[in-house]
């Protein structure tokens, strides 16, 4: 993606607003071993339009603080089901500025 869209989508991005659960996310790994020795695309990584996931040598991981909940992660993880996820609790989440 060209640096300058980039900061477009950031920049959209930032209008919107996170409560945190601290303690409590709505995402999880369910076995985070599958993601590191079994799963060799890490769809995740790469389609997570808020950048929720990461991946460093090989080992996947996920920050929910900035999560959209637009559940692209648990159906682009097709081949191992190893999403855990579910909406937040209620006054948790996203909260859309402008929507």
């Amino acid at each position: 993606m060209p640096s300058n869209v980039q900061a477009q989508v950031e920049k959209k991005l930032y209008l919107n607003r996170y409560r945190v659960d601290a303690g409590r996310p709505h995402i999880k790994i369910k076995d985070a071993n599958v993601c590191a020795t079994r799963c060799t695309a890490q769809q995740c990584v790469v389609c997570c339009p808020a950048g929720c996931w990461s991946s460093e040598s090989g080992r996947v991981s996920l920050i929910t603080d900035g999560c959209l909940e637009c559940g692209t992660c648990r159906i682009i993880c097709d081949e191992f089901h190893n999403v855990d996820w579910d909406y937040p609790r209620g006054g948790f989440g996203i909260l859309y500025k402008f929507g």
